[in-house]
Parts: structure tokens; sequence; C-alpha cells
């Protein structure tokens, strides 16, 4: 069963990248994101071990050319998450349609336990989304809304 339209992101590898890894795939028929998997280069492939606090830029081994009107969300895992305290810092990570460098994660231990980042481990997932570019007018002044200007919990507690 196909989830909707389908639209292709090309690809090509890296040099050095482990090409039988097999490009992002989605898991499951109903899947939003397509699995990153950590590609080491060529000699280094033993990956690599994360302290607890430690962050490192994790390659996939892939460049991308995504379709004009549309980016891609590098999000985490949500089981990495829960079960070791691997997040993604800077998520969701934006990958715009006109950057063709490598694409890279960064990946964070905010666990207890130090973590190592095998080749071939499953690390992120990426999602295709369209992008609005908006127009930025400056006005004398907003339009007014039950809210206002009430800020940061100014909705109330639930």
């Amino acid at each position: 069963m196909k989830v909707g339209p389908l639209l292709t992101v090309s690809m090509v590898w890296d040099e050095g990248a482990d090409r039988s890894l097999g490009l992002p795939s989605y898991e499951t028929a109903g899947a939003a994101g397509a699995d990153l998997r950590a590609n080491f280069p060529t000699g280094h492939q033993d990956g690599v071990m994360l302290a607890p606090g430690a962050r490192a830029l994790v390659p996939t081994g892939l460049r991308l050319a995504i379709p004009m009107g549309f980016e891609v969300q590098i999000r985490p895992r949500s089981g990495l998450a829960l079960k070791h305290g691997i997040i993604l810092p800077n998520s969701p990570g934006t990958i715009d349609a006109d950057y063709r460098g490598p694409l890279g994660v960064i990946v964070m231990n905010a666990g207890q336990e130090a973590f190592h980042v095998a080749h071939g481990a499953r690390i992120a997932q990426m999602v295709v989304a369209p992008v609005v570019q908006a127009r930025f007018d400056l006005v004398e002044r907003l339009d007014e809304t039950a809210r206002g200007p009430g800020g940061f919990g100014s909705t109330g507690v639930s």
C-alpha cells in the first residue's frame, strides 16, 4: 500500500562509503521517516564511542539532491532515545534543497552510560517535507487575538 505521492530524492555515495549498507529505507508501509545508517569511511568502520554528554557528527556516506520546494528533516529514533538516551541536539535538522555536501547526523548521548555508534547502525530518520517560503512585511500593528501577547504558559495548565 502506497502512503502518498512518491517524490524522488537523488543520492550519490561519498568516496569510501560502504555501499553494501544500502540507501535509506522505510521499515514499514506507514512509516513517515526513512532510516539513516551510520556509514563510516573505509578504515574507520569501528564506529565511535560516545561518553555521556558527548556528541559527534556521524557520517551517512551520502549526498542528496532534494527537489526545490522540499526539505529533508533529520529526526531522532525514539527507541535509541528511550533505551540509551541517544538524541539529535538540533532536532529536527534541516537539509535544504540547494545543499549538496555530505549528509551527517549530529548524535548526542544524553544517557548515563557510554554508547557505541556502530558502523551500519540505524541512527536517525529522514522525513521529506514541503517547504513554504513567506514574505515578511513590517506593519504598524498586529491583528488582535483572544490570547493576545500572553507568553509561555499563558494558555493555562493541563
